[in-house]
C-alpha cells in the first residue's frame, strides 16, 4: 500500500511518499555512533536501512503530479548490526546478563524494539555466549563476531563476483582479480555497519599476514641491500688509456674465436683512430 505524509514547515509542503505492503514507523538509531534513519515494519517485524538520493534538478512522478525532492531507497537489513555495539559494551564487565537489559539506549530509545525483529533473538548466538536455565542470559563474544563477520565478508565477495562488479585499483577487467581485492572491497562495505575498531580487528582475522613483515618481501629470491651509497670501488678513468685491452670472456663464440687467430701485426688499436692528431711544428 502507498502511504502519503504531508508536513508544512515554513510555509513548504514537504510530501512523504512511502509504498509499503505494511504501515511502516520511521525511527533513528546508533550506527555505530552517529545517528541515521530506519524503518520498521508494522510490529518491529522487520528492519530497513534508509538511504537518501538527492540531486539538485531531479523530479518524480507521484500518482498525477510532479515531484522534486529525496528519493528514499529502503532495503532489509540485519538488526545484529544495530545490536552489537550494546553487546560489545555490556561485554566489558564479562558477565551474562538478559538481553533486554543490554540492548538500551538512552539517547535512542527505539533501539529496544529491535528485539522484537524477527531476525534478532535468532540470531544472537552468531555473536554471544548464551546460557539457558529459567531465563536466557548472553555474554558478547569476540571470536563468534569474528566468524559472523567473516561469513558476512565471503558472501559478499560471492555476490560481487557473480555480478562482475570490477575491485581494487587499477584493475580494468574482471577476467583476473585477486581474492585480496575481493576481500579487502568487501570488507571496507561491512565496515560501513561496525565501529572502527571492530573494523581492525575483522581486517586482521580477514588477512592476517598484513601484520607480518614477510607482506612487504618480494616472493622470489631475496637479496641482502645495504642502507649505504654505491661508491666505485676502483679508479675508471684508466679505461680511457690507449694501453688498456680488454680481457676477453671465459667463455668466448666460435666468431671470437677466430677473431682471436688473426695476426694483428702492424695493426692500429682502435683508440688511434680517436686520440688527437699533433700538428707538425713549422
Amino acid at each position: 500500500m502507498a502511504a502519503k505524509k504531508k508536513r508544512t514547515p515554513n510555509a513548504h509542503n514537504d510530501s512523504w511518499v512511502v509504498i509499503a505492503a505494511c504501515d511502516p514507523a520511521f525511527v533513528r538509531l546508533r550506527n555505530p555512533d552517529a545517528a541515521s534513519l530506519y524503518m520498521l515494519s508494522s510490529g518491529d517485524v522487520e528492519l530497513f536501512e534508509v538511504k537518501a538520493f538527492e540531486e539538485d534538478f531531479h523530479s518524480w512522478f507521484v500518482g498525477q503530479t510532479v515531484q522534486r525532492g529525496r528519493l528514499l531507497f529502503v532495503t532489509p537489513m540485519d538488526p545484529l548490526y544495530l545490536i552489537l555495539p550494546c553487546l560489545i559494551k555490556s561485554g566489558i564487565e564479562g558477565k551474562f546478563q538478559p538481553v533486554d537489559q543490554v540492548v538500551m539506549d538512552e539517547e535512542f530509545p527505539a533501539c529496544s524494539r529491535l528485539l522484537s525483529c524477527s531476525r534478532s533473538l535468532a540470531s544472537l548466538h552468531h555473536v554471544a555466549e548464551e546460557k539457558v536455565g529459567t531465563l536466557k542470559f548472553h555474554r558478547y563474544s569476540q571470536e563468534k563476531t569474528m566468524n559472523w563477520l567473516k561469513k558476512k565478508v565471503e558472501r559478499t565477495v560471492i555476490t560481487l563476483k557473480k555480478r562482475n562488479i570490477c575491485v581494487g585499483q587499477g584493475v580494468k577487467s574482471t577476467t583476473y582479480v585477486r581474492v585480496k581485492d575481493y576481500l579487502r572491497y568487501a570488507h571496507g562495505l561491512i565496515s560501513e555497519y561496525i565501529s572502527e575498531d571492530l573494523s581492525k580487528a575483522l581486517l586482521r582475522h580477514l588477512l592476517p599476514e598484513l601484520t607480518s613483515p614477510k607482506e612487504t618481501e618480494p616472493p622470489s629470491k631475496k637479496r641482502k641491500l645495504s642502507d649505504k651509497p654505491v661508491e666505485a670501488g676502483e679508479d675508471y678513468t684508466k679505461f680511457n688509456s690507449a694501453d688498456f685491452v680488454r680481457k676477453p670472456s671465459k667463455k668466448m663464440t666460435a666468431a671470437q674465436k677466430s677473431l682471436a687467430k688473426v695476426d694483428k701485426t702492424g695493426m692500429k688499436p682502435m683508440s688511434s683512430f680517436f686520440s688527437p692528431k699533433v700538428k707538425a711544428e713549422k
